[in-house]
Formats: structure tokens, C-alpha cells, sequence
């Protein structure tokens, strides 16, 4: 699976350089626009070193990021099913909250949180917060049927059984879904860092873009893909393993 998804991703980056420097030579573009390859390789054996600790840096965020969001997400859906009005206006709430862009959010946050860990922590958490919290509202607050008319008829049922069984039901779809939203987590964490941030892979990419540095831009786009594929591919893993322990049991 690993080397699957890193292949594919190879793929699609290649093809993206591969434009540009088609771009490049069919305009006769200098290698201040767009680096030659000779160029990229250079940057790419004198930056990799920090970059590739930055993007730690940002993974780490990233990864803290997603947890609070599941957590939040997850909190909010259980409370959301208790009545169809609250349900409602949790999703409403939900709505108005993400029709504002984080671009525009994120500066209130850096003024009251300052450019730390806190502010891309929030924002990272609240750019993949908005897809968990429907898709979990959806899965917590549609019956299983069969199972739940045993519990109820029986006087056995709670909320947290009730929470427990269309879990279960739905750990395919829930699997899903916070694959997906890891991938926003990391964007996220990126976007923060390119605002305003004085740490991670996005503020290097800013400095590099002052600097008109196509290569190191391209350097860390790479180490970015590399770095997402690996937690994407963890997270799919964890997954499996753990539906297939459920199937077991």
C-alpha cells in the first residue's frame, strides 16, 4: 500500500514538473522563472535537510490538528442527535461557520493567539473539523433498525450503546472519512503557516517565494506529497487492521 501510494504520487508530481519545464522550453522561458532540472537538483541536495524537518514540524501539527477535530467533531455529532432541533441548529452553525474563508479567519486568530503553535494548531483543526462533524451527524443520527428495536424492546438500551452500535454499522464510512480529513488537516496546518507562522514547511514556502525560489518551492511541494502519502497510508492501515479486528471479535 505504501509504495503504492508513494508510486502514484510520483506520478502526478512528475507529470506537474514535466509541465513546466515543457512550459519552459516551448517559451524559452530563463531559469529565473523556472529553474532547470540541474537547478532543482541542487537546491533540492543543499535544502532537503531543513526542509524535511520542517515538514515534520508540520505533520506533527498537523496530525494534533486532526485529533481535536475528530474529538470535537465527534462530541458535537453524539449532542447533535439527541433532539432534531439541536441537530438542526448544530448544522446551521456549521454552515455559517464555514461559509467564512479561513484567509479571513485566520488573522483574527494570529491577533489573539499569536503566531505559535496554538494558532496552526486551530486552524488546522478547524479547516477538517466541518466534513467530520456532517459526516458524523449523518452516521450518529440514523437508526440501525434491527439491532436497536432488540435493546429498546428489552430496556437495555443507552446513549452510549446506541452511539456504540451505529459506529459500527458505519466504521467503513467513518474509516473513510477521517482519511480524507487528514488531508485537510495538513492543508490546514500549511495555509497557517504560509499566513503568518514562524515554523513548518508552509512558512518556508513563503520565504521561498520571496525570494522568487521556484526550486525550493518545488523541493518542498515534494517533501509535502511524500510526507502526506506516509500518513494517509498510516491511517489506512490503522484502519483496516482495526475493522478487521472488529470481524474477528
Amino acid at each position: 500500500m505504501l509504495l503504492r501510494r508513494i508510486y502514484q504520487f510520483l506520478i502526478i508530481y512528475c507529470l506537474g514538473v514535466g509541465l513546466l519545464f515543457l512550459l519552459k522550453y516551448a517559451l524559452g522561458l530563463s531559469d529565473y522563472v523556472i529553474p532547470s532540472p540541474a537547478e532543482i537538483g541542487r537546491t533540492a541536495a543543499r535544502d532537503a535537510g531543513p526542509y524535511v524537518l520542517a515538514v515534520l514540524n508540520t505533520l506533527a501539527v498537523a496530525v494534533l490538528g486532526h485529533l481535536l477535530s475528530i474529538g470535537l467533531a465527534t462530541a458535537v455529532a453524539i449532542l447533535g442527535r439527541l433532539t432534531a432541533w439541536i441537530g438542526s441548529f448544530i448544522r446551521t452553525a456549521a454552515y455559517n461557520i464555514q461559509a467564512y474563508p479561513i484567509v479571513a479567519v485566520a488573522p483574527i486568530i494570529f491577533i489573539l493567539l499569536g503566531d505559535g503553535l496554538s494558532s496552526r494548531l486551530l486552524i488546522a483543526a478547524m479547516i477538517c473539523y466541518f466534513p467530520l462533524l456532517l459526516s458524523f451527524i449523518g452516521i450518529f443520527s440514523e437508526p440501525v433498525a434491527d439491532i436497536e428495536h432488540f435493546y429498546h424492546a428489552t430496556r437495555r438500551m443507552t446513549w452510549r450503546l446506541e452511539v456504540k452500535i451505529r459506529a459500527f454499522e458505519n466504521i467503513h464510512k467513518i474509516s473513510t472519512v477521517l482519511v480524507g480529513s487528514a488531508t485537510m488537516a495538513v492543508v490546514g496546518t500549511i495555509v497557517a503557516e504560509f499566513i503568518a507562522a514562524t515554523a513548518g514547511i508552509g512558512y518556508s514556502i513563503r520565504i521561498a517565494l520571496y525570494q522568487s525560489d521556484l526550486a525550493k518551492i518545488l523541493v518542498a511541494l515534494f517533501l509535502i506529497g511524500v510526507g502526506t502519502s506516509l500518513y494517509l497510508v498510516s491511517l489506512e492501515g490503522l484502519g483496516n487492521a482495526f475493522q478487521a479486528r472488529l470481524k474477528r471479535n
